[in-house]
């Protein structure tokens, strides 16, 4: 017998989705964040970083973003941008969740 999809309903609240669980236990970027502690970027731009003004989007963030840009053969930056929302794995390996605000780097939030 055939089975047939109803049509989908948006949820209201989504509950118990844990990224960590949506990415495969093999996945590249799982290898790629067990092997690099991003966190040794911070010490490496501290200097570039006033006491004063906006807060910036965190060093770690921009660099696992301009892994993907490579890693994926990504062809802009404001590509990369439109495709993070779409992606559980790059969420994941950038430390966002479904309801984290995207880093806007056209200067303006839309």
């Amino acid at each position: 017998m055939m089975g047939y999809q109803p049509s989908p309903q948006e949820n209201l609240f989504y509950t118990n989705i844990v990224l960590e669980e949506r990415v495969r236990k093999n996945h590249p970027l799982r290898r790629i964040n067990e092997l690099i502690d991003f966190e040794f970027i911070y010490k490496e731009v501290h200097d570039s970083y006033g006491n004063k003004g906006n807060v910036s989007v965190p060093p770690p963030v921009i660099l696992k973003l301009m892994l993907l840009l490579v890693f994926y053969n990504v062809r802009s930056e404001r590509e990369l941008m439109e495709t993070v929302p779409e992606r559980l794995d790059w969420l994941w390996f950038l430390g966002y969740t479904f309801d984290s605000m995207m880093p806007d780097f056209s200067g303006c939030r839309r």
